[in-house]
């Protein structure tokens, strides 16, 4: 009996080594990227992704109020500059764009800050809450007047966001010895 029992394991085994091979790859698909439709005044999509962020409670027409006249203000103090308020805005996102992170790993006992690169999309998303956060941190009467403070310091490679930057990359920096540990 235990005879005939083995021989069947051993009849079964290509088929389990083939349900373990099917097993490795992916169960579900991945999940389809939303649709993210450009903002009405100037037709870019990089400018609703910003206002979804700086939305509170699904309240959109409050957020695209509060980001435009952001922008105008900037307008406004920045006259002398030959770029338009939202190429300023643009620049200002790019200059505090991190380019790595320290992302925890444990190895051993052991918890090491290990540096990573920033995927393009997460870098863009890391920028805008960045700048949205330190926005709402700052002493002022508005919102929109705290924002567009926080574009023009970003602008000028100063404030809040882009020192968050720079302390990014200098942890990066003291933890490159752990690189290799990379994921």
């Amino acid at each position: 009996m235990r005879r005939e029992a083995f021989e069947e394991n051993l009849d079964l085994q290509p088929q389990t080594e083939r349900i373990r091979n099917q097993n490795k790859t992916m169960r579900k698909a991945k999940p389809k990227k939303h649709v993210i439709l450009p903002d009405p005044v100037y037709g870019d999509v990089k400018v609703t992704k910003f206002v979804n962020n700086l939305m509170y409670s699904g309240k959109k027409s409050i957020a695209y109020t509060i980001f435009y006249s952001a922008l105008d203000m900037v307008a406004n103090k920045m006259k002398n500059e030959e770029l338009s308020s939202l190429e300023i805005w643009k620049k200002a996102l790019d200059n505090i764009t991190p380019n790595v992170e320290v992302k925890s790993r444990r190895i051993g006992g052991a918890t090491f800050q290990v540096p990573t690169e920033i995927r393009p999309d997460r870098k863009e998303t890391i920028s805008m809450k960045n700048m949205i956060n330190f926005a709402r941190k700052r002493s002022g009467k508005s919102m929109a007047e705290k924002l567009s403070a926080e574009i023009m310091d970003a602008y000028n490679q100063q404030g809040g966001a882009f020192k968050r930057k720079e302390d990014m990359l200098r942890m990066a920096e003291a933890n490159r010895a752990f690189a290799h540990f990379r994921f």
